[in-house]
């Protein structure tokens, strides 16, 4: 089969492409603002594999490159990923999550393609008040800018689906952790130590608790995903339990091999949410099951984190 994965040069996306390439033909679509080349570099040579650097806000560039690549099935991971970045304004993830969403839609629309999963992000739920939160929770209201463009994708998804026959899945994210992150609590907190190692300064005061799915079983995931034609099928991807940003800070500075003290700022930022684990059984209904739970994946990316950076 032939595939188009957007974002494939990203943290999430190289690992998706490791997997596909093993018996697809897949095409990478990125245009490197925060993805590498190193990341699949490993691939450049294997005739299944093949990259395109194009930005998908370009909506003759994203419809050139679709063409191009004739592709059968599309995982659009593409997307400006920094949840925190809502703080210098909304105009980043309404063009390069929203727009460019559209664009790949109506690629898909004229291709032909009937297959799309999307990366969307357990932040739409925004501070729910049951978790774990199920897919079918409401109502959604996210309290962060990126979590309100994903939302904003699932929208369009659906209608997508409903006026032309597109068949898509949106994956909802729990936080998604493992080597070749280049952003989140535990890359901060290793670049924190590594300039200051006997301090560690942390938003907020540390109590915040979120379910973190290693990478690996992020991937699984996707390759399991159900598509129905002319629906969106929306699905929760997390792990067992969840982790506390003191845990994470505590697992960062032990395998350091630190004594670091730390500090805590009293303030997070704008558009976090504080607690956060999702009710996956609807994916694990596919045959599913993540391998690690939320500490384990900590414990493992922490040290692939390490060993990378």
């Amino acid at each position: 089969m032939k595939i188009i994965v957007t974002g494939g040069a990203g943290f999430i996306g190289s690992h998706l492409v490791d997997e596909l390439v093993k018996s697809h033909e897949v095409t990478v679509i990125d245009n490197l603002s925060s993805g590498s080349k190193d990341f699949f570099s490993h691939h450049l040579g294997n005739k299944r594999f093949s990259f395109i650097k194009a930005d998908l806000v370009d909506s003759r560039a994203c419809a050139g490159v679709f063409k191009k690549a004739s592709p059968e099935a599309v995982y659009h991971l593409a997307a400006n990923p920094d949840v925190r970045g809502g703080e210098k304004g909304s105009a980043s993830f309404q063009r390069n999550n929203v727009v460019a969403t559209l664009n790949v839609l109506d690629a898909c629309r004229d291709g032909n393609i009937k297959k799309l999963v999307f990366a969307s992000t357990s932040t739409v739920y925004g501070n729910a008040l049951a978790r774990p939160t199920p897919e079918s929770y409401g109502p959604l209201l996210p309290i962060s800018h990126y979590g309100a463009s994903k939302l904003a994708c699932e929208a369009y998804l659906s209608s997508y689906a409903d006026n032309y026959g597109l068949a898509c899945a949106a994956m909802r994210f729990a936080n998604v952790i493992g080597g070749r992150q280049n952003h989140g609590v535990i890359f901060d907190f290793i670049r924190k130590l590594k300039a200051s190692p006997r301090e560690l300064e942390i938003l907020g005061d540390g109590k915040n608790s979120k379910s973190y799915v290693h990478v690996t079983d992020c991937v699984s995931g996707l390759l399991c995903v159900k598509t129905l034609k002319g629906s969106v099928e929306v699905y929760n991807l997390g792990s067992k339990g969840q982790t506390t940003v003191n845990e994470i800070a505590d697992e960062v500075i032990f395998q350091m091999g630190l004594s670091a003290k730390k500090i805590y700022t009293g303030k997070t930022w704008a558009g976090d949410v504080k607690l956060m684990s999702l009710d996956y059984s609807k994916l694990s209904k596919t045959g599913w099951k993540p391998k690690l739970d939320s500490n384990a994946a900590v414990k493992r990316a922490v040290g692939e984190v390490l060993a990378h950076g």
